[in-house]
């Protein structure tokens, strides 16, 4: 292993698998994993799966409350019979929540991913979220399956050199677009890219480098529902059938998580017949579907019903805007303002004026932000998708700079 890039090869995993010490391995209990390496992480994980054990990855930057109430939550609840894999949500805001599922939830759906990205044991996958993250832990368990190699965390410069194919965010793509341009050896191939709407300005730009996209649709509770291969669209993924019930998607697959951990509750739901939802929204065209936000993250304002994640796509098209984030600002007078929270591009701030200019031509006047704060960074979670209830908090609460 490299240790300043984080890679080992699946020789190196297999051995150190083997070697692992299971000896954590009670019953149905969770097993929290709490390395700070994250090679070290993905073989406590691994091999506390492979011993039939649950696997639960712990994150170095929960909040000390939020790791105490986790804690609790383990110790104290029964996952069940049947359950392979854990994974707790980000910690971004609320009390802990546990995803539980089943192994062949997530194995079930390894030949599709295989096909879609052309993986052999000859390849070496990318990871820049944590092994927390549940994108990231499904993909260390895959590679595992294939027999390909790891690249863990570490930096984009670092990883383009030796990883052949990533799995991350809109944003861990972006990172590595610019770290080839920025004169980075690049060896990637082949992209898989979620938790977020993926523009098709980065689609483009990442293709011109060779790299082959695939973006997809899931959530933690869902797992993968729908897939782009080539820019057209979102279609089912392999093995998923979708339904739209007033605007909101629900998804029936063997992907689906099974549930949580004790008595908290989240948002995933079911019914009678194996249909499943997180309450994202949907507008199906007659082909392709177009995601348009959750249903509790709405904005209401006025008279109008504002989607995030419609009006965040629109100002990611404007030069300077990397990267924003929407949200309410309460009103008395017309139930919310639209805030919005833009990530620069580049070390100088663009102006305001110009920012909001070419906002108009983009948005209607009920979509567009009324109040604009500014940041060279916005904080994201654990799998890279922004925090967006504390990115809120800190806008309003005045620790974000705002647009005068």
């Amino acid at each position: 292993m490299t240790a300043a890039n984080r890679v080992v090869d699946a020789t190196e995993l297999g051995e150190r698998v083997a070697s692992y010490d299971v000896s954590r391995v009670r019953g149905r209990r969770i097993a929290m994993i709490d390395e700070a390496d994250p090679v070290a992480a993905a073989v406590a994980a691994i091999a506390t799966r492979e011993a039939g054990g649950i696997p639960l990855i712990a994150d170095e930057r929960w909040p000390a409350l939020y790791r105490a109430e986790l804690n609790d939550l383990v110790a104290s609840a029964e996952p069940g019979p049947g359950i392979g894999w854990a994974t707790s949500t980000s910690g971004s805001s609320g009390s802990p929540r546990v995803i539980l599922r089943s192994e062949s939830s997530w194995s079930a759906s390894f030949p599709a991913v295989t096909g879609l990205l052309g993986l052999t044991a000859a390849d070496v996958v990318y990871l820049p979220a944590p092994l927390s993250a549940s994108m990231s832990l499904f993909s260390a368990a895959h590679a595992r399956a294939v027999g390909a190699g790891l690249v863990v965390s570490g930096t984009p410069v670092a990883a383009v050199g030796n990883a052949t194919v990533m799995h991350g965010t809109p944003y861990a793509l972006g990172a590595v677009v610019d770290a080839v341009h920025g004169g980075a050896p690049q060896r990637i191939r082949a992209a898989l890219v979620g938790g977020a709407q993926l523009d098709a300005g980065l689609r483009a730009r990442a293709e011109a480098l060779g790299i082959r996209v695939v973006s997809y649709y899931g959530a933690a509770e869902l797992s993968f529902a729908a897939v782009d291969i080539d820019g057209g669209g979102l279609l089912p993924f392999p093995g998923v059938q979708l339904r739209l019930a007033h605007g909101e998607l629900w998804v029936r697959s063997d992907y689906v998580a099974s549930g949580y951990l004790g008595p908290t509750t989240g948002s995933l739901r079911r019914d009678s017949e194996g249909w499943a939802t997180v309450g994202d929204l949907a507008v199906d065209r007659q082909g392709p579907l177009s995601f348009v936000g959750r249903r509790d993250g709405a904005i209401l304002t006025a008279a109008a019903t504002v989607i995030p994640e419609e009006v965040e796509a629109a100002l990611r098209r404007i030069p300077g805007v990397r990267d924003a984030v929407v949200f309410a600002v309460p009103n008395a007078s017309v139930g919310s303002l639209v805030g919005v929270v833009v990530e620069r591009t580049g070390s100088t701030r663009a102006p305001v004026g110009d920012v909001r200019q070419q906002a108009r031509a983009l948005l209607a006047p009920s979509h567009l932000p009324r109040q604009w704060f500014h940041t060279s960074r916005l904080e994201r979670t654990a799998s890279g998708k922004p925090a967006r209830t504390r990115i809120r908090t800190d806008a309003l609460e005045g620790r974000i700079e705002r647009y005068e």
